[in-house]
């Protein structure tokens, strides 16, 4: 009963010393001076000295990343650059760490790989067009012969761009 009120006792002591460590210093107060003082005291306190010995520091340059991804010192950086060939369609880099944080770990990725896995198969079975097309131009608007006559006598009396045609 004895030890654990000691130890209690050098605890709350540790403690207090620590709190008094971490207070800062009391500052003097503030002694009134009138002008006449006040031109003594600046007299008395000497200018800052400059060294003769300063260095200063040429110009820097801040220089951009060669990619738009963020700077990883740890990252390897293979010194071959091989070209593309009809496999590199197919591959894909695997994820780093941190986008495999922000995108919910491995376990979510995995499962948005198998969906989008499994709606490619549906859309190749289902023969459904792609969600990105390349346009396709109609042909121009076939006129009949009146909307023709009507278009030649329109640009006879008006400034009309087709009239050079």
């Amino acid at each position: 009963m004895v030890r654990g009120w000691q130890g209690a006792m050098v605890a709350g002591m540790m403690l207090a010393g620590t709190v008094q460590a971490q207070q800062a210093p009391p500052t003097p107060p503030p002694v009134a001076v009138t002008d006449g003082q006040a031109e003594v005291a600046q007299d008395e306190i000497p200018p800052p000295q400059a060294d003769g010995n300063v260095t200063t520091l040429g110009e820097v340059r801040a220089l951009k990343p060669e990619d738009d991804e963020p700077l990883d010192l740890y990252r390897f950086k293979n010194p071959v650059q091989a070209e593309s060939n009809r496999f590199s369609k197919s591959w894909s880099e695997p994820p780093t760490p941190e986008q495999v944080s922000m995108s919910g770990g491995y376990l979510l990725m995995g499962i948005n790989y198998g969906l989008m896995a499994a709606a490619k198969g549906l859309h190749k079975l289902t023969n459904g067009r792609d969600q990105i097309q390349s346009a396709i131009a109609r042909p121009p608007p076939e006129l009949t012969e009146q909307q023709l006559r009507r278009a030649a006598d329109y640009c006879e009396g008006a400034d009309c761009a087709a009239a050079g045609r």
